[in-house]
């Protein structure tokens, strides 16, 4: 595993996923396409002067401070920070678990709808971020809020999946086999825990350069919206492996 991604972990307390149990039963033409869309806007990003990439961030990344209730025109950054990344790492870590849970949950909801869902849960994280840091001028860029709601809807449609997953303690790791339960239910605590105590810092809920809420509200925005945007899909086949424990 890279170092800058295994101290990334170390730095957030992350659980780093490998993969599911759960395998998609058609191909993932929405999920590949966000993740082509996120790398093209990267290397965008990557060519870019340093002053015309702050530029760049300034417009496009969500900057709570510069969001005008009263005024529409400021609320883009809702929708366009979702597509920005700060470094390689920060894009690699973002769509490799998006590649995980994505097309499981587009083969649930079915392309078109997965792309609205996806673009909702980023907007609905962004609000959420912008709630509790409403004065902050720390920029939040990334897709880690709509991936969020993501894994909210997974964990609704697959409950009894698997995840295998590698847990960094210190400079060293394990991979274990934990229900997808399990995995979120850590996730998501770790995500509010920490979102709760950067409310105490000067920085406010962007503390340690991590949107926490965003996390929180992309979360919440999947574990709520994944069934309605289920109604009216016409019923696909179930398969063994996806049957729910209660």
């Amino acid at each position: 595993m890279p170092l800058p991604v295994y101290y990334a972990c170390l730095k957030r307390n992350a659980m780093i996923p490998i993969r599911d149990t759960i395998r998609s039963r058609s191909f993932p033409y929405v999920n590949w396409l966000i993740i082509i869309l996120n790398c093209l806007i990267f290397f965008y990003q990557s060519n870019l002067s340093s002053s015309q990439l702050d530029a760049f961030v300034e417009t496009f990344a969500l900057i709570p401070a510069q969001i005008n209730p009263l005024n529409p025109v400021s609320w883009y950054p809702l929708l366009t920070h979702m597509w920005l990344h700060a470094s390689f790492w920060h894009l690699l870590g973002n769509m490799w678990v998006l590649f995980i849970f994505g097309d499981n949950v587009e083969d649930r909801l079915g392309s078109t709808r997965y792309l609205i869902f996806y673009l909702l849960g980023g907007i609905s994280a962004g609000l959420l971020q912008y709630f509790f840091s409403a004065s902050s001028e720390i920029a939040a860029l990334g897709a880690s809020g709509a991936i969020a709601a993501v894994m909210g809807a997974y964990f609704v449609f697959y409950p009894n999946s698997k995840v295998v997953t590698f847990v960094p303690i210190f400079f060293f790791g394990w991979f274990v086999r934990i229900s997808s339960y399990v995995f979120f239910a850590i996730w998501f605590g770790m995500q509010l825990f920490s979102g709760v105590s950067s409310l105490a810092s000067a920085a406010g809920a962007a503390a340690g350069g991590v949107a926490w809420w965003a996390h929180v509200g992309g979360f919440l925005f999947g574990l709520i919206m994944a069934r309605p945007f289920c109604i009216g899909r016409c019923q696909r086949q179930s398969y063994v492996d996806e049957h729910y424990p209660w």
